[in-house]
């Protein structure tokens, strides 16, 4: 039996009139970057998020981009966050001239552990940026107290999380700013790249919508430099479509997640662990294992997909070997990079498919 690791065209076929009818009525208008159905989206995006404010933007990256710039960090500030990360997470925070300080993981949950942040504040930090990987929200009550009692600011990063809660609050909603990622992999995905940055904060969101624009209010007067973050009509009307269904897609990926956990309980195979007052929305259902790459190997055979996310951590990728870090700093992180695989995990999944890739994992272990 074929299993891919990620079936776009099973979605679109599905969804596929309704998301032409959306797409012709942008083409008809002629009203390509920003436009009604970014407002409308961003209208529908804060009523789904809790929160005041929704800005669409141009991607997830930039979404992080735009925050940074919004906050006033820059040179000579410091950001805390994660190793085991997209790559945007940190290199935003460079971009902006800041510095990446990073602190380590759980090794249970992936996400960034809260007892070992307060350890790299210093007079110079400014920020710290959770991820919630994998869809799983981290520990957001540990995190503000921290950042509370520092007075830092919280961005979160919730680009492979929109739709997941945990205390019943929705990801994004609960830091100072929250950043999403509609990249057509994500759960809720665009047709091609998109980004959503939310907050409560109305000096924030002002700023945040201003520089989306160059920073430009009237036309060709700026008020402060920013940059070219706009979302594009098309994609507005996209996710408006989408939005409508994500609740669903989200419980049917748990669904999903629930017979892989049942099959793997008391096995060699770990799945991330979710913490007791979190929802996650599996954005990847990920496992720890032994002989990784060999499984991933048996898998291919199979006619199994699967995917490594991230083979290496951040803290030793060349493009931040100036921030002084060698292996052996952050060991959480480092174990995940050799340990981690996804399976396929998608909404339009069969019981019986991922019945199959659970038994095919369970049989080379045998």
């Amino acid at each position: 039996m074929q299993v891919v690791m990620l079936d776009l065209k099973a979605q679109f076929v599905k969804y596929k009139s309704e998301l032409m009818r959306a797409v012709e009525e942008v083409c008809n208008s002629q009203i390509l970057c920003l436009g009604p159905a970014v407002e409308r989206f961003e209208k529908e995006a804060t009523a789904y998020c809790g929160c005041k404010y929704a800005t669409g933007v141009s991607s997830g990256t930039d979404a992080l981009l735009l925050s940074l710039m919004a906050a006033g960090i820059g040179p000579g500030d410091e950001v805390i966050t994660t190793p085991f990360t997209f790559f945007a997470t940190a290199g935003t925070v460079s971009r902006v001239g800041a510095k990446p300080v990073f602190a380590d993981v759980d090794a249970g949950t992936f996400n960034i552990d809260p007892a070992k942040i307060e350890a790299k504040i210093t007079k110079k930090t400014r920020a710290i940026i959770p991820v919630h990987i994998f869809g799983q929200i981290a520990q957001m009550g540990l995190i503000m107290e921290i950042a509370r009692r520092h007075k830092l600011l919280v961005i979160e990063d919730a680009a492979q999380a929109m739709g997941a809660t945990q205390d019943g609050k929705q990801a994004g909603s609960i830091g100072d700013i929250g950043c999403y990622s509609f990249y057509p992999t994500k759960n809720i995905g665009a047709f091609g790249d998109a980004g959503m940055v939310v907050t409560n904060n109305d000096a924030l969101a002002e700023k945040i919508r201003l520089m989306r624009v160059h920073g430009e209010n009237p036309r060709y007067y700026y008020r402060m430099i920013g940059g070219n973050f706009r979302m594009d009509n098309l994609q507005g009307a996209v996710l408006s479509v989408k939005l409508k269904y994500l609740d669903e897609w989200n419980k049917k990926r748990r669904d999903n997640a629930a017979i892989y956990n049942s099959m793997f309980a008391g096995t060699i195979v770990k799945p991330q662990k979710i913490e007791q007052n979190n929802v996650s929305i599996y954005h990847q259902y990920t496992i720890t294992v032994p002989k990784r790459d060999m499984l991933q190997a048996y898998l291919s055979k199979q006619g199994i997909g699967s995917g490594i996310f991230y083979p290496q951590p951040l803290h030793i990728q060349d493009c931040f070997k100036g921030l002084g870090y060698k292996k052996g700093d952050f060991p959480a992180a480092e174990e995940l990079t050799e340990s981690v695989l996804s399976l396929p995990i998608y909404q339009e999944l069969t019981p019986e498919q991922i019945e199959h890739v659970g038994k095919t994992v369970l049989e080379f272990y045998k």
